[in-house]
């Protein structure tokens, strides 16, 4: 089976802030192993023999600045390697009006969306964005619809507690897609957090301009674990249908724990009790129509 992975990085140490300077904790733990260059070579000869055929590169935090940088380093690289097959970029969507940078974005060819990280926790260690309620923030809203008008998705990235206002942004814009990333981030594994997380899941469920991305499945047990992996994904299709989940990898950050085959294998456990066309759906079409591949 033809695969897509549809969330991974590749990075210059050089141009990513959170990996310069002393080691700081981290959502994932220690990073020393990734706090390096993680060249498109490094990456293709990772999924080398998986069935990995094409990839989507996702925004890594570049500085303040950087947006075009970035895109415009990743479409180069596009251009030479062929990898990656689509880009999800940043742009700050609290600003007054976003169009000016999407704009800049729009002239590179592999533009498919934007990332805008928006989780918030109650742990420290697990924060992100400024605040709880970015989603509500009435400028985000009204940059992300904006989004419609390149085709362009949006890679959703909040808690479960965060989730009652993800709706409201969602539906705040009915034209976009959005990729909710890593499933919801179920970080706590206990049966009242497991439960909190279904339910909340289950509204971003019933709204049909969303779906899910089953990536970064060990950010927070920091291991690969077929057993998390196959309950997050039944619970996650359960809830969405096969058609409307994805699969990515996430790399090289769990790279800290595993390899890339074995990754794709807990993965293809995980789904083997699905049926053919629902496979086929998680790891290569629901990505190849979201992001137009």
């Amino acid at each position: 089976m033809k695969i897509i992975d549809a969330h991974h990085h590749i990075w210059r140490q050089s141009d990513l802030t959170w990996l310069q300077g002393p080691t700081q904790p981290r959502i994932f733990g220690p990073y020393d192993a990734i706090k390096r260059d993680y060249p498109i070579e490094e990456f293709v000869e990772d999924v080398s023999g998986t069935g990995v055929t094409q990839s989507v590169y996702v925004q890594t935090n570049w500085p303040p600045g950087g947006e075009e940088d970035e895109v415009a380093w990743v479409q180069a690289t596009a251009e030479r390697a062929g990898w990656p097959h689509a880009i999800v970029g940043f742009c700050d969507m609290t600003v007054a009006d976003a169009r000016p940078m999407l704009e800049r974005l729009a002239r590179y060819p592999l533009m498919r969306g934007i990332r805008q990280q928006y989780h918030w926790h109650e742990n420290p260690l697990y924060r992100f964005a400024a605040h709880a309620d970015m989603c509500r923030d009435d400028k985000v809203k009204r940059n992300i619809a904006l989004l419609a008008d390149y085709n362009w998705a949006f890679d959703l990235q909040v808690f479960a507690g965060q989730i009652d206002a993800a709706c409201e942004l969602v539906d705040a814009c009915p034209k976009v897609t959005f990729i909710l990333q890593h499933a919801g981030m179920l970080e706590d594994l206990s049966d009242e957090g497991r439960a909190s997380w279904k339910a909340q899941m289950k509204k971003l469920a019933q709204r049909e301009n969303v779906v899910s991305k089953l990536s970064g499945l060990g950010t927070f047990i920091h291991r690969n674990d077929p057993v998390h992996v196959e309950r997050i994904l039944h619970d996650t299709v359960a809830l969405f249908g096969a058609d409307r989940c994805l699969f990515g990898s996430n790399f090289p950050i769990e790279k800290l724990w595993t390899d890339y085959g074995a990754l794709v294998e807990a993965f293809r456990r995980a789904a083997s009790d699905l049926s053919t066309a629902q496979q086929k759906a998680i790891f290569h079409d629901t990505a190849a129509r979201v992001y137009r591949l």
